[in-house]
């Protein structure tokens, strides 16, 4: 998977949400807001050629202490929204 180009995170009013830069082919219909720890899963996905939830759940719990059972199922979670919305590529 990896991040489609276009699209950058914002802090608006305390609040993390992803900002379509192009014309991309994205759902907005839907608020695309991140709480804070999918913002850092975020900054740091972007930084990589290419990442799988195995990359997500390490990344995050080397921030948070979490169990590593949640941090996949959030993870999971996560990754088939944002394929959903089209935020991300495989």
């Amino acid at each position: 998977m990896k991040i489609k180009e276009g699209f950058e995170l914002q802090n608006v009013c305390g609040e993390y949400l992803i900002i379509s830069a192009g014309e991309e082919n994205v759902d907005f219909s839907k608020i695309i807001s991140l709480n804070e720890s999918a913002a850092y899963l975020w900054e740091h996905l972007q930084a990589l050629p290419s990442f799988d939830v195995d990359n997500m759940v390490e990344l995050l719990m080397q921030e948070y202490d979490v169990e590593h059972s949640i941090a996949r199922e959030d993870c999971e979670a996560m990754l088939e929204r944002w394929l959903e919305v089209g935020l991300v590529e495989e």
